[in-house]
């Protein structure tokens, strides 16, 4: 009977760690990091969860740019300025807004511009652009919402490139609602400018070419740098004080549109990759195991610090929402900047993309 009833025991616990592991892999962003219980950038557990989905559509929008038509079960409702992560066949993360209807609750569209690497690209849509064909299946996460469109009488959006996909259904939610709204939409050539046709027809075909939407007989102005040159923001000092300022494209964009606005306003802006560090300042950060210490510079982030030492250190977003770049901090204050970690994480662990040191000399466990 005693062996019995150890038996019992043994197969009871293995029941309950199978059933355990179980529901950490189906709530865990990253397997087998550890699961989140709060968020501290309130998305909440569902903005997590992996689901599976399938390319049930390919089209090509404009030169160099590849739309896809992702279809799933119980796909997450989301609104206009919402992206999704999208676990590549390789296993990077990549995030890609959603561009398509949010009324369409099986279906999500996303596209992406191929980006070689001799300009800045790191693979991600290189992959999208020769691997992802229908009948693919890939996993995703999400959506989250970074770059909300909040309720006004009155937008002004300005997008540049492939940073039109998240503008996109704003001008379409701003046209439903029948907001006061302009687009001044830069690219390189019209070739190259997705969704081009579309906006011009909601926006009205009066639009003008490289004049600003307040003297424009349409919603859409449409500066092609081949044609046009850069484009004249000079109207952004007269906006009207009830308009919400909206922009999504390079860095190069967003600073002249921030620039351009009335002192005290402010756009709101989606970035294609981290901003450098505001207000930062240098410090050092010792690795622990390798035994060598790496300074970090006042306009540099620990990961680039830290990448030049260990070559083959993991990160994706290298925005402070995805985890893959979470590293154990053995001494030191941290100024966490994330979008990820609950507060309990944060006593001995950061992501290295985003979060700094408050002090003078971080440890990590590298």
């Amino acid at each position: 009977m005693p062996r019995f009833t150890t038996v019992a025991l043994v197969a009871g616990a293995a029941l309950l760690v199978r059933r355990a592991v179980r529901s950490r892999m189906t709530t865990a962003p990253l397997w087998p990091m550890p699961s989140l219980e709060t968020p501290v950038s309130g998305y909440g557990r569902g903005a997590t969860v992996p689901r599976r989905v399938r390319v049930t559509g390919r089209s090509v929008p404009a030169e160099g740019v590849v739309e896809l038509r992702l279809e799933g079960e119980r796909l997450p409702s989301w609104e206009p300025g919402a992206h999704i992560d999208v676990v590549l066949p390789s296993g990077r993360v990549r995030q890609y807004s959603l561009c398509g209807d949010p009324a369409r609750a099986d279906v999500y569209r996303i596209a992406t511009r191929l980006v070689d690497e001799e300009r800045g690209g790191r693979g991600g849509s290189r992959e999208v652009h020769e691997q992802l064909h229908e009948g693919a299946e890939i996993e995703i996460r999400g959506p989250r919402n970074r770059f909300p469109l909040v309720d006004s009488p009155a937008y002004v959006f300005v997008a540049g490139g492939i940073g039109v996909t998240p503008v996109l259904p704003m001008a379409r939610a701003a046209e439903a609602a029948g907001a006061d709204w302009r687009l001044v939409y830069c690219g390189r050539s019209r070739a190259t400018m997705p969704y081009l046709a579309e906006l011009l027809r909601l926006g009205g075909e009066g639009s003008e070419r490289g004049v600003p939407p307040a003297e424009g007989r349409g919603r859409v102005t449409v500066v092609a740098e081949d044609e046009d040159g850069l484009p004249d923001l000079s109207f952004l000092a007269q906006v009207p004080a009830e308009a919400q300022v909206y922009c999504c494209g390079p860095d190069g964009l967003m600073d002249a549109v921030s620039a351009a606005l009335p002192e005290g306003r402010t756009a709101r802006l989606e970035r294609f990759s981290a901003p450098a560090p505001a207000d930062g300042t240098a410090f050092e950060v010792e690795l622990r195991r390798s035994g060598r210490t790496v300074a970090v510079a006042a306009d540099q982030s620990v990961l680039a610090a830290v990448r030049e030492e260990v070559p083959g250190l993991m990160y994706s977003c290298a925005q402070g929402f995805c985890g893959t770049c979470r590293q154990t901090v053995l001494e030191g204050e941290v100024d966490h900047r994330d979008e990820l970690l609950t507060d309990a994480e944060r006593a001995d662990s950061m992501l290295i993309c985003v979060s700094r040191c408050a002090g003078r000399k971080l440890v990590l466990d590298l």
